[in-house]
């Protein structure tokens, strides 16, 4: 998985960003500050903690992304404004559940619920100093909202009519009609300071250069290096620092990430290789396995034949043994898909059609829509277990008599060029927008009511694919039995069409040192996240 949601083009990037060059703008911006490496607690410098008050980590990921919250995409960066930024509630990185963040006390509904109140922390500041008011809640989600922004967040809002400060403290939301996943939902637009974000120009240094409220800051950020995060002196809520400094390094290299843990440099790594999980969990150090929605899908271009008839984008599900795929690629630390959502998900249900594995009712499948020998390239993305799974799937579909030939290119060459082109049949890829909530409405809109994926990407846009957004829409005026059973009815028909569709559920794996961290716990999402961990 190269992002926190493998699939945010380099394209894409830019044109929600405006900025060229995102990665050399930020160590261009910050790089004054430090080259990102860290030190290994120990002091060594005049940016150094006492020993024992540094956090060293090693991520999966690069930076590929800039930090304005509005648009981050990359796994570094959503994991670094969990520690810089507030959303007035947040969601726990590890448990998931909300919490009061910037709100002082819980949103307010009115009676029709279509008007929520939300009062200030009293005395939030940003890290500048700066008091945080109602006005720059408001700014907020005001700049995500405005289409002339191409925010990635606002795909996630549809449901809000406006925001207006009514005093320094508490701020109003209109909504276009009611809304039960409020309190949560709003937990995707961080607050910014308007003062820093207030214009382009503004913005774009901002995105480099952020401020906000959380416990920490940025102080140094290198798009190979990593993140250096210091202590907000100005943060007064429920989670302060309980480290004077966090440096994270990042590396795609497994073998790399496996030797700073072993060898003390850091004391936290993601994606442990799945090879090494069982050695590692033999030793000194603590290895945790989490369900995680990322997944692999196979995503079809679904106005090119044959891959029109949704018969034959179900024979190629049918045909592959996912317990052999997980067995073999993953060293069994995954699930096979039994809907678009994962089994450890809250609003899980298991859809009217399940693909286990059955190469005879694929065969099937194939002659009755008339594709017999079916050859294709198959694209997939270079995330290490789609590469490593790949080559099984090929084989399995060689099995019922199609010949798929393999294209491995990096996700941005695959989402700039490839997927766009006319010649784009099949991909194989990841993608995990639970980075920012996993309720079931963010999931369904994030690949099935949006421009980018649904027309652009699978063009998924036949009768089906309309009533399946017309089922999304009418689920969020819901709630409760109603809603569970309108998002059935979506989840059933993603099943039968399988546009974009999962293979199988991964398990995210990441390891430290128990003797050197004190409440660190790993997340079902891609990230390390140090909020209320200390050294031990």
């Amino acid at each position: 998985m190269k992002n926190s949601f493998e699939g945010v083009s380099r394209r894409d990037l830019l044109r929600y960003t405006g900025i060229l060059g995102a990665a050399t703008a930020i160590t261009a911006g910050l790089g004054a500050c430090g080259d990102g490496d860290g030190d290994s607690g120990t002091t060594s410098g005049a940016d150094s903690g006492p020993a024992g008050k540094t956090i060293e980590a090693t991520l999966a990921f690069t930076l590929s992304s800039a930090f304005d919250p509005m648009n981050a995409s990359s796994a570094v960066a959503t994991a670094v404004n969990q520690h810089v930024f507030e959303a007035l509630i947040d969601l726990d990185p590890i448990t998931r559940e909300p919490y009061l963040a910037l709100a002082g006390a819980q949103p307010t509904p009115s009676a029709d619920g279509l008007t929520w109140t939300v009062t200030l922390r009293e005395g939030a500041k940003f890290s500048d100093g700066t008091p945080v008011t109602a006005e720059d809640v408001a700014w907020s989600f005001q700049r995500a909202m405005d289409p002339a922004n191409k925010a990635l967040m606002a795909g996630f809002i549809t449901f809000l009519d406006k925001v207006t400060a009514k005093d320094p403290r508490t701020a109003e939301f209109t909504l276009k009609h009611p809304f039960s996943l409020f309190p949560q939902r709003i937990a995707v637009i961080k607050i910014v300071p308007k003062a820093k974000t207030g214009d382009a120009a503004a913005s774009k240094a901002f995105d480099t250069a952020p401020i906000g409220s959380g416990p920490f800051t940025v102080v140094s950020a290198n798009a190979t290096a990593g993140v250096v995060m210091g202590i907000n002196a100005a943060y007064n809520g429920s989670r302060p620092a309980k480290v004077e400094k966090i440096t994270l390094r990042t590396s795609s290299d497994g073998t790399a990430r496996l030797n700073d843990l072993r060898g003390g440099s850091s004391q936290a790594i993601e994606a442990v290789p799945y090879l090494d999980v069982k050695a590692l969990s033999g030793g000194d150090r603590k290895v945790e396995e989490k369900q995680a929605f990322n997944h692999m899908f196979l995503m079809f271009n679904c106005t090119a034949a044959p891959f029109s008839d949704k018969r034959v984008r179900q024979a190629l599900h049918y045909a592959i043994d996912k317990d052999k795929v997980i067995k073999t690629a993953l060293q069994g630390y995954g699930t096979a898909a039994t809907s678009y959502l994962d089994a450890g998900n809250a609003g899980y249900q298991q859809a009217g059609t399940v693909y286990n594995y059955d190469p005879d009712k694929a065969k099937s499948l194939l002659a009755a829509a008339g594709a017999s020998n079916l050859s294709f390239e198959l694209h997939t993305t270079d995330a290490a277990f789609i590469k490593d799974s790949a080559p099984i799937v090929i084989d399995a579909w060689k099995a019922i008599g199609v010949n798929a030939t393999l294209n491995t290119m990096p996700s941005s060459a695959i989402y700039g060029t490839v997927v766009p082109g006319p010649n784009f049949r099949v991909l194989a890829a990841s993608g995990d927008p639970t980075t920012f909530g996993p309720d079931v409405d963010l999931l369904l809109r994030w690949f099935y009511l949006n421009q980018t994926w649904t027309k652009d990407r699978h063009r998924w846009t036949n009768d089906q694919a309309k009533q399946c957004a017309q089922l999304i829409e009418s689920a969020a005026k819901a709630s409760g039995a109603e809603q569970k059973a309108i998002w059935k009815q979506a989840l059933d028909i993603i099943a039968e069409e399988v546009p974009l569709y999962p293979v199988f559920h991964v398990k995210m794996v990441t390891a430290h040192d128990p003797k050197k961290l004190k409440n660190f716990q790993g997340a079902s999402t891609t990230g390390l996240y140090f909020l209320n961990t200390s050294r031990a």
